[in-house]
């Protein structure tokens, strides 16, 4: 190889490396199978073509995305991004039995579902009150909500992307995916058990195309919320209210027994003009979990 075709050969792969960022998990992949192999190319002029084409196909494309300029759009969902070592704490906090476990028994881990090495916070929407996740892996997600009392953490119960498995990240049609309308609570406690505070939210997380710039949640009670996008992703919450349970009845103490107000909620994505992209209407509350079997 002459001179120049090193500085060509060399330049192209700094250019591909700078192109696709570098996937942990296919590099564990490629480990575990086995060493890594090195090649010698040797460039001709219509192999110097080619291979411009390809580092043009896998160059990110980036825009604003809910998050700021200059973030990584729903063209690389099928990549996961790096946890920052913060994030890699807070996920590690979700899951501490290892990874995702049954939605009755959060001391059982469920080993199919990964583990959470796996999973990377993909968007996370913060309000005065605290914060709730979508972290997820290739083959699916949990929502992570942190708590004060960390045994009455909500359990990071697995859902696959798609409802079934084995999880396709990159597998919907359109603009928009709603992956999630469900509960998540959270409690803080600063004294002694009555002192202890509890919130319950309705959340909204799924997976957006492209060209979505924002999306809103209609909650069907007369507010709305701009989700949290990032990266493809996007999750928003709303403060859940009670209501008579259907057939009224009551407690121990003689209360009337309420429950969390859930009715279909729209939820609507928009472009960079803002104009409607896709819009999904009466989605349906219900638990995670969905493609599991448990």
């Amino acid at each position: 190889m002459t001179l120049d075709e090193q500085r060509i050969s060399a330049e192209l792969r700094r250019m591909a490396d700078e192109a696709r960022p570098v996937d942990p998990l296919v590099h564990a992949r490629r480990a575990r199978a086995g060493s890594t192999r090195r090649r010698r190319l040797s460039l001709s002029v219509a192999g110097l073509a080619a291979a411009a084409s390809v580092i043009t196909a896998v160059t990110v494309v980036t825009g604003v995305t809910g998050g700021g300029p200059g973030q990584v759009t729903a063209a690389e969902v099928d990549r996961l991004p790096d946890n920052t070592p913060e994030q890699a704490r807070a996920v590690r906090a979700c899951m501490p039995q290892g990874g995702p476990v049954h939605s009755m028994d959060g001391r059982r881990r469920i080993p199919e579902h990964g583990s959470v090495e796996d999973f990377r916070m993909l968007v996370e929407y913060r309000d005065e009150d605290g914060s709730t996740a979508l972290v997820g892996s290739r083959s699916g997600f949990v929502l992570c909500t942190p708590s004060t009392r960390e045994d009455l953490a909500e359990r990071a119960v697995f859902t696959y992307w798609g409802f079934e498995a084995p999880g396709n990240m990159r597998g919907f049609p359109g603009a928009l995916q709603v992956d999630a309308y469900t509960v998540q609570s959270d409690y803080d406690e600063e004294g002694p058990a009555p002192a202890m505070t509890t919130r319950t939210y309705r959340v909204v997380a799924g997976r957006v195309g492209a060209d979505v710039r924002r999306v809103e949640i209609d909650w069907a009670d007369g507010r709305r919320t701009d989700a949290r996008v990032a990266d493809g992703f996007f999750i928003a919450r709303a403060l859940g209210k009670s209501v008579p349970r259907p057939g009224g009845g009551k407690d121990a103490v003689g209360r009337p027994i309420t429950v969390l107000d859930t009715p279909p909620v729209t939820v609507t994505a928009y472009g960079a003009r803002n104009q409607v992209l896709e819009q999904v209407k009466d989605e349906a509350f219900g638990p995670l979990g969905r493609g599991t079997g448990y």
